[in-house]
């Protein structure tokens, strides 16, 4: 049984992964500020990214870290840059320390990617963000790659499912960033980002950057539509149409496949 311990436990993504991980058979810590109630077999370690001596403890004897804490639902960009290079670079110094065996495997975001790009991203196209959160979260990625850890890292699309609403919110985003209703983006859900990380943790995606999506990009007029709050449609020519997707060609010759191919399986299922 493999010892893990996993970043971002409280967060949208780390909170539906952890079960899973546990529902796999490994053995889970969960890296906690405070208080945090976890599903029956994780355990709760104290610590903070920002406090380098509380780390390891946390790291101790452990097979692999998945690391999913992020800051970016915030105006201050001085803390995304201390949540998002500095945590890391405390993450990893802790690791190297106390379990240099370990692995490393990091989420980081398909918004790493430039907005003109005149296709979908791929993971050897020079990225240049100029917002704090993918330009800090490509910093991290330097550094962990240049750690001297067995690393990988998983660029992360639009996370939806298990009632998390973040599709709920759709319609809003699409209002406040005045999004064209025919803008397609990467998505995947909640289910295969435990795949992707399960195959991570077999040392498939070893020192290797992978995007993460499911099979069929969705326009934001079909996600409004999917939350239940529609929104209207537009004929007007639509900038960027290649921003916020991404190529995935590298997971698939890992071998993944994704248990949710679509947004529309994925409500047929009633698994949104």
């Amino acid at each position: 049984m493999a010892m893990l311990l996993l970043t971002g436990a409280s967060g949208l993504v780390g909170s539906r992964l952890l079960p899973r991980l546990l529902a796999q058979g490994d053995a889970c810590r969960a890296l906690m500020r405070g208080d945090l109630t976890l599903p029956a077999g994780a355990t709760g370690v104290h610590g903070d990214l920002s406090d380098p001596s509380s780390l390891d403890e946390a790291v101790q004897g452990v097979d692999a870290v998945v690391h999913l804490a992020a800051l970016f639902r915030t105006g201050d960009d001085d803390a995304i840059w201390r949540a998002n290079l500095d945590g890391t670079r405390n993450l990893i110094e802790a690791v190297k320390a106390n379990a240099p065996q370990a692995r490393f495997l990091m989420a980081s975001t398909g918004n790493v990617y430039d907005q003109n790009a005149p296709r979908p991203g791929r993971e050897t196209d020079t990225c240049r963000p100029t917002a704090a959160y993918p330009a800090s979260k490509l910093a991290a990625e330097k550094l962990l790659r240049s750690s001297g850890l067995t690393w990988s890292i998983m660029r992360l699309p639009f996370v939806y499912g298990d009632a998390d609403g973040h599709l709920a919110s759709m319609p809003t985003l699409a209002t406040r960033f005045g999004l064209h209703p025919a803008h397609t983006y990467s998505v995947v859900h909640h289910r295969d980002v435990a795949v992707v990380v399960r195959l991570a943790l077999t040392g498939a995606m070893d020192g290797r950057i992978v995007n993460v999506t499911d099979d069929a990009p969705v326009t934001v007029f079909e996600m409004a539509h999917l939350a239940g709050a529609p929104i209207e449609g537009s004929a007007q020519p639509l900038e960027n149409p290649w921003a916020g997707r991404m190529d995935s060609s590298r997971l698939r010759e890992l071998g993944f496949r994704p248990s949710v191919p679509t947004i529309w399986a994925a409500a047929a299922s009633v698994i949104l």
